[in-house]
């Protein structure tokens, strides 16, 4: 082959065109599937069979719901911004499904002709791209409660965007240590360095544990869905919505689930890397069947990741609202902060071996100085009410505890 033939770009679009095609319809496929895989892990928790009736196994069960939501009344209320109320959806799952590009599932495959990347869009500042794609998802909730001209919308939009404020700072700065670490902003450089040395995740296990706590508000998971309480605000954001946009609202939601699994496999976990240690692992370039062997390692853990997204949903309760933003700014961020430093200082250094140790002397940092912090009072404490029996207002007669009214 010619030279000019073998630095040619067409295997690379080819194979670009070939991989967003195929992961576009996985994430499709995964949008309606792991509303069963969660029904399944729920009956799980809760000791129940689950779905079970339509189809073996009960996989027929998203079909039947997608057909269900397509033939439903599509209602618009009145009073509603229409132009918004119906781009909402879109704004919402859009975003989540262009985020994957510059996700590597595979390594280089190289032949005797050509090489190429397994991925959409091998760019040199891909990490930024999908923090800031992943970051747009708020509008869509955001226009959907303001636009849908009802209170529980609109509140479940200010606290989405709450939310989002205070979370993204300390996924930033987690992801900075990362970056700092690994000295590239390439998704594949970031495997390959993993795969020469150490999961990222061992390394730095506390930068993982709060880049995946702020994967679960960033998607706004169980125990961070303060914006759709159904306890508080009958349904959030998309109260009003039926039909599809109802379902493109969870559509967006589970896609944001798989593309953040999939960053944080590629960040903390190696990507297609078996040994989280120093050793022996699979190679970054090889043949078509390495490369396949490669891309499924990656949607296993991914599969892993999201299976733990799952669990922890239906394991742990609802925090309430000022103790989620108390977590964020109170207890996340400056963690963040103080482990970005230590990151600093180790990388200047030229310490990165021994960065785990690190990272354990700043947790035990924090244990030691929480208790010298200033604490709140205690927000659960019981508050006087006149005419209570068991907690009366201190200026009742019989009164025995000063307590506030």
């Amino acid at each position: 082959m010619t030279p000019f033939l073998a630095q040619s770009p067409w295997p690379q679009f080819c194979v670009s065109v070939v991989m967003l095609v195929l992961i576009l319809h996985v994430i499709l496929g995964a949008g309606a599937y792991f509303i069963l895989l969660e029904r399944k892990v729920c009956a799980w928790v809760q000791d129940r069979v689950g779905p079970n009736r339509v189809g073996p196994l009960g996989l027929l069960q998203p079909i039947a719901d997608g057909l269900k939501l397509f033939v439903k009344e599509d209602f618009i209320p009145a009073g509603v911004d229409r132009t918004l109320f119906i781009l909402a959806p879109a704004f919402s799952v859009i975003p989540a499904m262009i985020g994957f590009a510059i996700i590597p599932w595979a390594g280089l495959w190289e032949t005797t002709s050509w090489s190429v990347y397994i991925m959409v869009a091998d760019i040199n500042i891909g990490v930024i791209y999908l923090v800031a794609t992943a970051s747009l998802g708020v509008y869509g909730v955001v226009l959907g409660g303001w636009a849908s001209n009802n209170k529980y919308s609109f509140l479940g939009g200010l606290r989405a965007s709450a939310q989002m404020i205070s979370y993204e700072i300390p996924m930033g700065l987690a992801l900075l240590c990362v970056i700092l670490t690994a000295g590239t902003l390439m998704p594949q450089q970031i495997v390959a360095q993993q795969i020469e040395g150490q999961w990222y995740m061992v390394q730095q296990p506390l930068a993982a544990i709060i880049f995946y706590i702020c994967l679960l508000a960033e998607a706004n998971r169980a125990p961070f869905d303060l914006a759709e309480a159904e306890q508080e605000l009958v349904g959030g954001w998309h109260t009003e919505y039926s039909s599809m946009k109802w379902a493109l609202f969870f559509l967006g939601e589970y896609a944001h689930i798989f593309v953040g699994s999939a960053f944080f496999v590629t960040l903390f976990m190696g990507g297609w890397s078996l040994n989280p240690f120093w050793g022996w692992d699979l190679p970054v370039a090889g043949g078509l069947a390495l490369i396949l062997c490669q891309m499924a390692i990656v949607m296993g853990k991914i599969f892993l990741l999201v299976v733990l997204t799952m669990v922890v949903r239906w394991t742990l309760p609802r925090f309430r609202f000022d103790q989620l933003m108390r977590l964020a700014w109170e207890g996340m961020i400056p963690a963040s902060l103080v482990l970005l430093l230590v990151t600093s200082v180790v990388t200047f250094i030229g310490w990165l071996h021994y960065m785990w140790l690190a990272s354990l002397v700043t947790l035990f940092f924090f244990w030691l100085i929480r208790p010298a912090l200033p604490q709140q009072a205690d927000p659960n404490r019981r508050v006087g009410l006149i005419g209570s029996r068991f907690s009366p207002a201190s200026s009742e007669p019989g009164s025995d505890t000063a307590t506030e009214r």
